[in-house]
This record gives structure tokens, sequence and C-alpha cells, in this order.
């Protein structure tokens, strides 16, 4: 698997690209007419809003420079139904010598999220979880020391 590929869900590679296209047509359109009021207001040097206008201009420009990077590397997960854990997959595990079960979607780096229980392939947990199978016994490490878990079931 290539570690510098940025690999995206296709949801979440639609909603960038969405996120890009507004940036480029409607945002850049928004901060013109703001530089062009501000401009229109006199001297530059000591212009709050058009210091604002270049600020948010830079921050938009920014924003269209790291999502054209994100897209041009992006590698869409295709995740097949299988009993083997990949990218894509949905994962319950249970530490062992507990009866809770956590439940983990394996997603690239772009969109790891704790909250929304993603983690990513990279992860300790992620990548102790790779190519493993329903009943595997497997562990990782963490700062309080190893942890041993068991897949309890792979979607």
């Amino acid at each position: 698997m290539n570690d510098t590929a940025n690999y995206l869900s296709k949801e979440k590679f639609d909603e960038l690209t969405t996120e890009l296209e507004h940036l480029k047509t409607v945002r850049r359109r928004e901060i013109a007419e703001q530089l062009e009021y501000a401009r229109s207001l006199g001297d530059l040097s000591e212009n709050a809003e058009y210091e604002e206008a270049r600020n948010m201009q830079a921050a938009t420009e920014d924003r269209i420079r790291v999502i054209e990077e994100s897209l041009s590397h992006a590698r869409i997960i295709e995740h097949t139904k299988g009993s083997t854990v990949s990218l894509g997959s949905v994962v319950t595990i249970q530490k062992q010598g507990e009866k809770e079960e956590h439940t983990y979607e394996i997603v690239g780096s772009a969109e790891a999220s704790m909250q929304d229980h993603k983690i990513s392939h990279l992860s300790p947990l992620g990548s102790a979880l790779m190519e493993k199978k329903k009943g595997d016994l497997f562990a990782f490490n963490t700062p309080k020391g190893a942890q041993k878990y068991k897949i309890v079931n792979v979607k």
C-alpha cells in the first residue's frame, strides 16, 4: 500500500471537490467585491477593511492550494466486502478481559476522526488491524504499554 497516497472515501472526495468549486467561484468573487469596496474607502495604509479582505483572500487561496494538493494525490478507497481488514472496513474489536466492544471504520489519514469512530490506517491501532480477520487476536503499543484485542467482526 502506498503510504504517500491520500486515501479518501468517495464521499470525502466529492465533499472536497464541491468545497474547491465553491471557493474558486463564489468565495473568490465575494472577496474581490470586498477588496473593491475597501479600496473605494481611500488610504489603504490605514484601512482595516482592506487588510481584513486581503487576509481572507490569502486564507482562501491557501485552502484552495491545500485542497488541490490533496485531490491531486487522492486515491479513492474501494473497499471490497471481505473478511480481511482493509481501507474502508468497519471493524468491531474487544479488549481482552473486557466486555465492551468498539467499532471503527478504517480510513485514510485525511478523514481520521475519533469523534466519528474513523481511524487512520497509519495509526498504531489502524496499522495493527490491517490484513487481520474476524477472530484474530492482535496487540499494539500505546503509552500505557501493549494493548491486546480480539477482532469481533469485519464488514
